[in-house]
């Protein structure tokens, strides 16, 4: 599946047909045969590779991992949950529901956009790449001992596209149909043009019982625990405080290459907090074993505790090679008040990062400017002629800037009211019909000018409140609404608010995702990832450029010319990002020395419990 960073929603973004090695002589005519797929060359590892070259194949099998959310997807909640349906719009889905399904196929960790088979051993895609065959593996099962045919998996696959989220139905847009000829063989056709990763997200997909939904309705929010077939089951759980997952002791896909060496806790358990102060004591007093930190007062001024002192809790820096994506404040254009991009950049002028970075966060990040931060596919100087080509058929319907230098958000002295930038917001507002009356600012028809933040956490009021009195100083009411975490789902997913906080980054292959958050589809779906609103004809090309590209330098030609458009919108605040993982664990746990560069810190996938008295 897609792995989401905190604050964030992260495209799946793969490719769609690997170059590969093998054409056995079951092959029909014209068909590519293979073990795996990716999206530009050939697979790295071979048909009888044993495992993963970064996993250790002997690690222990045993023990508790427990931790609280530090990723989501689709309907889930960084703080709470209240459904076991993790994969439909209604409802707060649990942490962690992937693991009870196995897909199609398994991602590699060492490379940018590579499958292997899980439940499918092989796939043979057709030499338009627009059908792929799927070969289900007899062994696959269900938990209740029932076989995984390739019928559950085209049931799977069909009422995902049909009643899954929006964002799944979004991915699934360039998916026809799956079709199961037989028990073992599985037909999926796509549409001409297809994104290059609609067929690596397809299968990453989680394959469900189709005899279980035949009593179940897919698609209502449920505590019921559905039929998995993955390497976890549900175990003990309460509605919004916990969830446990138990290892399935003789699943059928453990001795699978993809699975070697992964999957070794007995238990998985998830702990929720409303609060991100609350959930720090919590892992103090040893109430979960594994925390990323995401903020950075803590890191630096909390971490002293006893355990730490005498070696019981360690902490660990581990870099992040992966694009670190977009977090800000994005701005809701589907308002009137918004509409004007000089409004939003005055917006944004008005945010200090430089001096909430020194004050509030003690330095540790760097100032976020693109969707696609921290890869080679953020645009950088003026337009390569390439790049040109590309926008010039929409020179004189986007702004001029879009032909230069991408936009940067400007650097402030520092004081935390930096009166040159404000004064260039007073103007921008000035000149977009948004003029002081009364001592207040008001919109072109007349009503006060106001903005609401709307939050689900309080650990970020620090870096809202400055913000907010600099834009009392050019005469915006702004104010901060923070509201439990369902409150928050329900209304982002209505598109019920003024600007809210999201962070998001894409694979380095990014492909059909890229609609969910960028293209005028998107932005009136329901529930979709383009929160800001985004619609704009100039952006739906070079989303199709992009989708298009027959080659790596294609594609970053593309993604650069997106980026710039994008940037020039000024569609939201850019924030903040961090080039490393920040670690801590009671110490108990091992991982691998070498943890896969495109799988991020790899927990719990591929870390394992120490044994009692051992070292490993």
């Amino acid at each position: 599946m897609a792995q989401f960073n905190r604050r964030n929603v992260l495209g799946f973004g793969l490719g769609a047909l690997a170059a590969t090695r093998l054409r056995p002589a079951a092959a029909a005519e014209g068909e590519t045969v293979a073990h795996g797929m990716s999206a530009f060359g050939d697979l790295k590892y071979p048909a009888d590779f044993p495992h993963f070259d970064y996993v250790d194949p002997n690690a222990p099998k045993g023990g508790v991992f427990s931790t609280i959310p530090s990723s989501r997807a689709f309907n889930q909640s960084f703080q709470t949950f209240n459904s076991l349906n993790a994969y439909i719009l209604k409802g707060d889905g649990a942490q962690g529901m992937g693991l009870t399904f196995a897909t199609l196929m398994a991602r590699a960790g060492d490379e940018p956009d590579a499958m292997y088979g899980m439940a499918a051993s092989k796939v043979a895609i057709s030499a338009d790449g627009l059908t792929y065959r799927f070969t289900l593996r007899p062994e696959a099962r269900f938990h209740d001992g029932s076989k995984l045919t390739a019928r559950d998996a085209a049931f799977s696959l069909n009422i995902l596209k049909a009643k899954g989220h929006p964002i799944i139905g979004q991915q699934m847009r360039d998916f026809i149909a799956a079709e199961a000829t037989d028990d073992a063989t599985l037909v999926v056709t796509f549409k001409p043009k297809r994104g290059r990763d609609v067929p690596l997200f397809v299968a990453s997909l989680p394959l469900f019982s189709q005899a279980y939904y035949t009593k179940q309705p897919f698609e209502e929010s449920t505590m019921d625990i559905p039929l998995g077939s993955g390497p976890y089951k549900v175990g003990r759980l309460e509605s919004g405080r916990y969830i446990e997952f138990e290892r399935v002791k003789d699943w059928w896909g453990a001795g699978l290459p993809v699975n070697i060496g992964a999957n070794n806790f007995d238990t998985v358990r998830f702990e929720f907090y409303r609060d991100r102060d609350v959930a720090f004591e919590g892992f103090t007093g040893r109430s979960y074993l594994y925390r990323e930190e995401f903020t950075a007062r803590i890191w630096n001024t909390r971490y002293d505790f006893p355990a730490i002192q005498d070696g019981r809790v360690k902490r660990e820096k581990l870099p992040d090679e992966t694009p670190s994506g977009a977090q800000g404040w994005f701005i809701n254009t589907r308002r009137d008040k918004f509409k004007d991009p000089r409004v939003r950049e005055a917006l944004g002028l008005a945010f200090d990062f430089e001096w909430t970075n020194k004050t509030v966060m003690y330095g540790a990040y760097q100032r976020t400017v693109s969707p696609f931060q921290n890869s080679d596919m953020m645009a950088m100087g003026p337009p390569s002629p390439e790049e040109v080509a590309l926008l010039a058929p929409f020179r004189g319907k986007v702004p001029d800037e879009v032909f230069g230098a991408p936009y940067l958000p400007p650097v402030s002295d520092g004081s935390g009211q930096d009166r040159a930038l404000l004064r260039r917001g007073v103007q921008l507002l000035n000149e977009a019909g948004f003029v002081i009356k009364d001592g207040r600012r008001i919109t072109p028809q007349g009503e006060p000018f106001r903005v609401e933040f709307l939050l689900d956490e309080p650990a970020f009021q620090p870096h809202h409140m400055p913000y907010i009195k600099n834009l009392g100083t050019l005469g915006i009411d702004a104010t901060l609404r923070l509201v439990d975490p369902v409150q928050l789902r329900a209304r982002r997913d209505d598109f019920d608010f003024d600007i809210t906080i999201e962070r998001f980054s894409f694979s380095t292959v990014p492909g059909d995702s890229l609609r969910s958050f960028f293209s005028a589809q998107a932005a009136a779906t329901k529930g979709s990832n383009n929160l800001a609103g985004i619609a704009d004809p100039a952006i739906d090309a070079m989303i199709d450029h992009v989708i298009a590209a027959n080659t790596r330098s294609d594609l970053l030609i593309a993604a650069r010319a997106l980026d710039r458009l994008i940037r020039a919108g000024r569609y939201w605040v850019p924030q903040w990002y961090s080039s490393t993982h920040r670690l801590a664990y009671w110490d108990v746990f091992g991982h691998p020395p070498n943890l896969p560069k495109y799988a991020g810190v790899s927990a719990p996938d591929l870390w394992w419990a120490k044994p009692a008295g051992g070292s490993k």
